[in-house]
């Protein structure tokens, strides 16, 4: 029996796309009239509902999304006052729970990589501190012209320890990174686009959906097989160099490649139709 989504989320929404075999479905972030501030709640929900998705056979891929007009302004600073207030008259004791408060934190973010599944980030509004920590660790990421982002947390006197600081090098490079981490400036869709940030910019909102739609339809009809494989593989890749990444490739396909998934993609492709794939 697939896993089902009983549990009544406070800070998400998940969706499922029609028709419901596509298996695309939205995990939002519903918290607007914070604009989707990530709380507390959110960093224990997020891994949960990404799990159940992860263990959801009939889920292909995730499109990370936020109920709104922004879609994230990063972390809830009553958060962050409760993290300070954490204080007992052992100071080796309260920085040890801060300490592994914090990681627990990064957990949920790197929530989205242990996911099997592709998760594409469609970003409108904004995109601030905890939102570009979660993004960057999206597979793929689509915006709006009217998407605007900033890595903040030097503003608030700390220093980004979610991920940015880890994950936006690989995307953007070591000086853009510094760059936007020091400044803390703030920048536009267009900018994102030509810093690579993200893939592509659409005109407006409705153009955003309709293009994610899009280009989550078509990663969708792949091979389920091959879309886990891929992107485990280019994570993996992070830590190797290409000698240790091709070996690890190598070994993934040992085990993965002999897959029904193959011998239908082939058939598929002699027959000229669409191939069709199990669940995962």
């Amino acid at each position: 029996m697939e896993p089902q989504f009983a549990m009544n989320f406070e800070t998400l929404k998940v969706t499922q796309s029609e028709p419901p075999n596509s298996g695309i479905f939205f995990l939002y972030l519903n918290n607007p009239s914070r604009r989707n501030a990530l709380t507390p709640k959110f960093f224990t929900e997020f891994p949960k509902a990404l799990s159940l998705l992860d263990q959801n056979p009939s889920a292909k891929l995730i499109i990370l999304a936020s109920n709104g007009d922004h879609f994230c302004s990063g972390i809830d600073i009553l958060s962050l006052k409760s993290l300070q207030n954490q204080q007992t008259q052992d100071q080796g004791r309260a920085r040890e729970a801060l300490r592994r408060a914090i990681k627990e934190m990064q957990s949920a973010i790197t929530a989205i990589e242990l996911c099997r599944k592709p998760v594409i980030a469609s970003i409108h509004g904004a995109c601030i501190g905890g939102g570009v920590d979660l993004i960057t660790a999206c597979d793929l990421r689509l915006c709006s012209k009217q998407a605007f982002f900033s890595v903040k947390e030097v503003d608030l006197g700390l220093t980004a320890d979610l991920g940015s600081l880890q994950r936006l090098p690989y995307l953007i490079g070591y000086g853009n990174t510094m760059d936007l981490a020091l400044t803390c400036r703030r920048i536009d869709g267009l900018e994102a686009k030509k810093l690579g940030l993200v893939q592509t910019v659409f005109e407006s909102r409705d153009d955003l959906e309709k293009g994610v739609m899009e280009l989550a339809s078509s990663i969708a009809e792949k091979s389920p097989m091959a879309l886990m494989g891929t992107k485990a593989v280019m994570l993996k890749g992070r830590e190797l160099g290409v000698e240790h990444g091709l070996d690890y490739v190598a070994t993934w396909n040992s085990a993965m490649l002999l897959s029904k998934d193959l011998e239908e993609a082939v058939e598929a492709s002699v027959q000229k139709r669409k191939p069709v794939f199990a669940k995962l």
